[in-house]
């Protein structure tokens, strides 16, 4: 007798006898006539996922993949980025097609180094969790628009740390015996609100608590940091070491140290990070390289790409704490970094003069604002290497622009986190034709080679590193 089973999703052919004794009674048998044939029909509804599946596929949706298997889909998404490069190059009327209908040669995609626990930093948010626990410190399931976000422990997701996750549990320890409620919406009142866990694999900690002091006086506040402290400095949140704990009042969603400082309650105002033989020293809302590992086979890729030695100038646009550029800077003559966040600045600076590195000046402020007026009187015969390395919105059209048209810079390198977001309208914009309506009047750029770089494994990003010379 056929057995036929229709499990959705996914479907599959089982036979009853093949399920695990705990599902067998789920399984129901019917018997049907198709064709003149009596078949059995069986039906197997298996449970839902439970919550932390559900966290973990939202999350990490390729965690249940084989590594390999990962870079392999990886590897497909990114050559399909480059053939649509290519298809609209095509038509801005640049002959663009190279083998396989790519814009430029792709290599394979380069692994992590770390494939499990390798995030340096991790945000976790406070909100109702599957039991309606309205302090469940974790990450969502669901979005705001559907109304339906729950907030699950990250205990069983691959990328996060432990030490991460040990925090994140002592945080929600902290408050769940705090008689002040979690903020869940602004305008419901609340004051407990998201916790970020940085670490750096010289063994350091920073915890960074964000509160919403609704209308709490000075001396209410005070109490508060001074229970958070004692929490983890003697109490049972002490077991997670930490090197810097700060906190922050704030009543928008972000918020950066400008608009209201990261106040430091315990430990070290900063920690440190050793990449590339160079030691570097991050602040709370500094950005850096979530998968430290993966971080230095980048950089190496890039100096080994950039080409730049002797007299080279290399400009250094979103340079964060200056990972890049001081990275490079004992093969070129210069370099110039740009940065918006201006305690990134301060660490670049500081991060050069404790490295004894002295060829490096950094420029804190928007880079469509500082770039265009550096740029604008460049009349240094020194040749100009230029890397990119903006956040998933891309570089503002201002930068680009100022990039296109000055003439010194023959090679960039563009890391993208997101290539095929906004950063594709850049790679269009530094290859059009000159556009004089747009002031893209510089000799267009040309794409020449691609790297695919693995620095989330168990989810579906990339960071792509293109080179686009002219």
């Amino acid at each position: 007798m056929a057995l036929f089973c229709v499990l959705r999703p996914p479907r599959c052919h089982l036979r009853p006898a093949s399920l695990p004794a705990r599902h067998r009674s789920l399984v129901t048998t019917t018997a049907a006539t198709w064709g003149g044939k009596k078949k059995t029909r069986v039906s197997c509804s298996l449970p839902e996922p439970s919550w932390e599946e559900r966290l973990a596929n939202a999350v990490t949706p390729l965690w249940r993949l084989p590594y390999q298997e990962q870079l392999q889909v990886k590897y497909e998404s990114q050559r399909k980025i480059l053939q649509t490069l290519a298809s609209r190059l095509e038509e801005l009327g640049i002959d663009a097609q190279k083998p396989g209908g790519l814009c430029c040669p792709l290599q394979p995609v380069v692994p992590s180094p770390i494939i499990n626990g390798y995030r340096n930093k991790s945000t976790f948010s406070v909100n109702r969790g599957p039991d309606g626990n309205p302090k469940t410190v974790g990450l969502y399931v669901g979005t705001g628009r559907e109304r339906n976000i729950v907030c699950v422990k990250a205990n069983h997701v691959e990328n996060i740390p432990s030490k991460h996750k040990q925090v994140a549990q002592c945080y929600e320890e902290f408050i769940s015996h705090s008689p002040l409620d979690s903020c869940i919406l602004f305008h419901e009142g609340g004051h407990w609100r998201e916790l970020v866990v940085r670490t750096t694999s010289c063994g350091h900690t920073m915890a960074i608590i964000t509160f919403h002091p609704q209308q709490l006086g000075q001396e209410a506040l005070a109490t508060q940091k001074a229970l958070l402290k004692e929490f983890f400095t003697c109490g049972p949140g002490a077991v997670c070491d930490l090197t810097s704990l700060y906190f922050q009042e704030s009543t928008m969603t972000r918020c950066s140290h400008e608009q209201s400082p990261y106040q430091l309650l315990h430990g070290a105002p900063h920690i440190f990070e050793e990449l590339l033989g160079l030691k570097f020293r991050i602040s709370p809302d500094a950005f850096f390289q979530v998968n430290t590992a993966g971080a230095q086979v980048l950089y190496q890729a890039v100096r080994d790409l950039c080409q730049a030695t002797g007299d080279a100038v290399l400009l250094d646009i979103c340079c964060g704490t200056g990972t890049i550029g001081l990275s490079l800077a004992h093969q070129v003559s210069k370099v110039i970094g740009v940065e918006v966040v201006e305690k990134a600045i301060e660490d670049a600076e500081w991060n050069a003069a404790f490295n004894g590195i002295s060829n490096c000046e950094f420029h804190s402020g928007k880079a469509e604002a500082v770039l265009p007026q550096l740029l604008a009187s460049w009349e240094d015969a020194r040749p100009l290497v230029a890397v990119v390395n903006p956040s998933r919105a891309g570089l503002h059209y201002r930068v680009v622009r100022a990039i296109r048209n000055c003439r010194s810079i023959r090679r960039l390198l563009y890391i993208s986190c997101k290539p095929e977001g906004e950063a594709m309208r850049n790679f269009l914009e530094l290859c059009c034709p000159p556009d004089p309506r747009k002031k893209l009047i510089g000799e267009r750029f040309a794409p020449v080679l691609a790297i695919p770089f693995d620095m989330f494994p168990h989810t579906v990003h990339c960071e792509l590193l293109l080179l686009f010379t002219r």
